[in-house]
């Protein structure tokens, strides 16, 4: 048989490639440990949200937030790619994009944009707010960022897409055609019809500035992994926000696991190599939806004061709790978790027991997964076991023995009960405040 063209022999799938993914309900710290190991790879991927998300990275005392961009995008040598699962605010890209060049890091030049990527429009906004206020108390407690409706068009086959901005003088004639369906849309609701002339001379000079970025990015990923390079794929949200595992209807409009990183870059399982799971050393959650650790009162309030949670997109406070190893288990079991990465550890000092719950109460009996009905998870009640707390600081800790003996005994308490090692360990905000084992 005689070969033709290029050669057929596939490349072999990388031993270094790392996905990482959150395990709870979103804001673990994922952008800590994707810059972390951002540091020794060629191509980090963003695979899918929008920006909803928001990705905390701190480096010499220095706050950077990214919502849209890649958290490895802090990295110089790391070629930046948006995959098609993204959902992409031109606007909210541009404003990321100068901030970063304000400080002497502009990424354009190491960052591609995939074409079949889908685009987030006024439009989108104003249908997100409109169907959250006539929900009335049964609201979802969205970002109001357009995420949700980007994605009902995109499903029901009537959005725009990237590519679009390769022509645009025919990308405005679809943008005003767009516009006017949802006007339609939203006079449904009761809601104000958005001006499309003003939207139009809002978005088009975003767009106009990022059509340049525009590629076929699951092309560059075929050839980058022929070629040998490194891939580090970055998911959003958390595996408790998946539109099909999450808690819904009190979820995120995309897939936050595995199959999303795969549906949104183009690349397929073979490529995926290590899967990292991200958990904080407590739980929280923002916005609507069942919450079985939830901690009300006095204890609530410090914990989220001494961690900070506040949304870093919406600037929300977060419902907080003691950490929820049935939800864990069940996201490290549906992703085939490889290792975990436990952050803000250190926020858990001068507690003096710390309850972690390994069960769940349903109706007289005790269950140890997450059920599917969301009524079933409202009416749980966690089972703790609890463990003794530790009073020493840890933020100097830069290996596992430095640690106090009651802080190691909780971090193997976690890697018993999930069957995953947890292999690095954050001690406090800034990049080297971490612990690899």
């Amino acid at each position: 048989m005689t070969s033709t063209g290029t050669s057929s022999i596939r490349a072999p799938a990388s031993q270094g490639n790392q996905v990482v993914l959150g395990l709870q309900w979103g804001d673990e710290g994922k952008g800590k440990v994707i810059d972390l190991l951002a540091a020794r790879t060629d191509v980090v991927v963003r695979c899918q949200g929008g920006a909803n998300a928001g990705h905390t990275v701190v480096v010499g005392g220095r706050k950077t937030v990214l919502h849209l961009l890649p958290s490895g995008v802090l990295h110089e040598q790391a070629k930046c790619v948006i995959g098609n699962g993204v959902v992409v605010d031109p606007l909210a890209l541009c404003a990321e994009i100068d901030e970063l060049a304000s400080g002497g890091q502009d990424p354009s030049p190491r960052l591609m944009l995939s074409d079949r990527a889908h685009l987030v429009l006024p439009s989108h906004k104003a249908l997100d707010a409109a169907a959250e206020k006539s929900k009335g108390d049964a609201k979802v407690g969205t970002t109001l960022r357009g995420i949700g409706p980007c994605y009902s068009d995109k499903v029901a086959r009537t959005g725009l897409r990237c590519g679009e901005l390769r022509d645009l003088a025919t990308f405005e004639r679809k943008l005003r055609a767009h516009l006017a369906s949802v006007n339609e849309q939203l006079a449904a609701y009761g809601a104000p019809a958005v001006a499309i002339d003003a939207a139009v001379a809002q978005v088009m000079p975003a767009c106009t500035r990022i059509a340049p970025l525009v590629a076929d990015t699951a092309d560059f990923l075929h050839r980058a992994a022929a070629a040998g390079k490194g891939f580090l794929f970055e998911g959003a949200q958390g595996v408790l926000l998946d539109i099909d595992y999450g808690t819904y209807p009190f979820v995120t409009s995309s897939n936050t696991g595995v199959g999303g990183v795969i549906a949104g870059s183009g690349l397929s399982h073979k490529q995926l190599g290590q899967v990292i799971g991200v958990v904080k050393a407590y739980s929280t959650r923002v916005g609507s939806g069942p919450f079985p650790v939830e901690l009300h009162g006095a204890k609530g309030d410090e914990l989220r004061r001494r961690g900070h949670e506040f949304g870093a997109t919406t600037g929300r406070p977060r419902r907080c709790g003691w950490l929820d190893l049935v939800a864990v288990r069940f996201a490290c079991r549906l992703n085939g978790v490889d290792a975990i990465a436990l952050t803000k550890l250190d926020i858990l000092t001068g507690e003096a027991r710390l309850p972690v719950c390994t069960a769940y109460e349903l109706d007289g009996q005790r269950i140890d997964t997450l059920p599917a009905r969301i009524d079933d998870l409202a009416r749980a009640t966690p089972v703790y076991e609890e463990l003794p707390g530790w009073v020493e600081p840890i933020g100097h800790a830069r290996s596992f023995d430095q640690l106090p003996a009651a802080a190691r005994a909780y971090v193997r308490f976690i890697e018993e009960r999930c069957g995953v090692p947890v292999h690095w360990i954050g001690t406090g905000p800034g990049r080297e405040e971490i612990v690899v084992r």
